[in-house]
């Protein structure tokens, strides 16, 4: 039996500064992860992947990270998310 599945945002590091950045529905790059589309279709969190992971020359390491919808936009729901969206740690 397959699991259920549970919304995502696009996440990446940017290219040159090594930035946490979220894809957006207008398919910018934000730092802000509010500011994600919040996918909850798997085929189209597979298709915004791709597309993600075609713009080598912005981003590296894209992957989908679970979310949940909050009242300023996508929410992570797990720590290790959570933690990406303070920024980096020097």
């Amino acid at each position: 039996m397959s699991r259920r599945f549970t919304p995502k945002v696009v996440t990446a590091n940017r290219l040159r500064e090594g930035d946490v950045v979220y894809l957006t529905a207008d398919d910018r790059w934000s730092p802000h992860h509010h500011e994600a589309e919040l996918i909850e279709d798997e085929a189209h969190a597979q298709l915004r992947l791709i597309h993600a992971a075609a713009q080598k020359l912005y981003v590296v390491g894209a992957y989908l990270a679970d979310a949940k919808p909050g009242p300023n936009g996508p929410e992570p729901t797990h720590f290790r998310e959570e933690f990406r969206t303070s920024g980096p740690s020097y």
